[in-house]
């Protein structure tokens, strides 16, 4: 199969769909590949088009398991450029079977001092496909002008120039926006808490919408029940 098929066979599958973010946190007890593993079966028994998974071991587990469209990431620290944050990371994550490589495409300086396109064409020659996790409109178009196969708007809210935008939802503006501007999908990703959240991103132009928290973590969950009823207690 050509490069070019594949990439076509990979993103028809995921157009229009929902992709199910299965992560946990260091520390956390769910943090282990295997519970992650189940938690992305679960997923697409749900009907998950794709999942979205983070760690090389985790994504070795996921792969083993199911033949969904697998979104793979590694995080490397806890400030500035972390999600996959050089092509070293990169490619390990294509080569732990990985479809599509994401990773922080923010103007912000990588760990090590290269480029983002050293990124992109690393992935890209080796086969595999980047989503670029951008946090504004300027960002995912050069990243689309980079390579990049898909973009989404993951980071937005989560950089310093884009705080303000944390506490308002999904960004459905930047969605829509660079939905108009780009020729390659636009992924909506990020604080989509409920199904109304994620069909209205389809509706502003997502090409396909990630959830993660308001799936896949019992914790955020049961922390958002117990703070709506400490608040009715007064």
């Amino acid at each position: 199969m050509s490069a070019r098929t594949r990439k076509d066979a990979v993103l028809s599958r995921l157009r229009s769909t929902l992709i199910v973010s299965c992560q946990a946190y260091p520390g956390e007890s769910m943090r282990d590949p295997d519970t992650m593993r189940r938690v992305a079966l679960a997923a697409r028994d749900g009907g998950a088009a794709g999942i979205r998974a983070q760690g090389l071991d985790d994504v070795r587990a996921i792969r083993d398991a199911l033949d969904l469209p697998l979104i793979g990431l590694w995080k490397d620290g806890t400030e500035g450029v972390y999600i996959t944050p050089t092509a070293h990371h990169a490619l390990a994550v294509l080569e732990a079977g990985a479809d599509i490589v994401a990773l922080d495409a923010t103007d912000r300086p990588r760990p090590d001092g290269l480029s983002l396109a050293v990124s992109i064409d690393a992935v890209r020659a080796a086969g595999g496909l980047v989503m670029a996790d951008v946090a504004t409109y300027e960002e995912g178009v050069r990243a689309a002008e980079l390579g990049a196969d898909l973009v989404g708007t993951t980071l937005s809210g989560y950089t310093p120039a884009t705080h303000d935008r944390k506490a308002t939802g999904p960004d459905l503006e930047l969605v829509g926006r660079l939905a108009r501007a780009l020729d390659v999908p636009v992924v909506a990703e990020g604080r989509i808490h409920s199904p109304a959240q994620a069909a209205l991103a389809l509706e502003h132009g997502a090409y396909a919408v990630v959830v993660g928290t308001a799936i896949t973590h019992p914790s955020t969950l049961t922390r958002w029940f117990r703070e709506a009823m400490d608040e009715t207690r007064g």
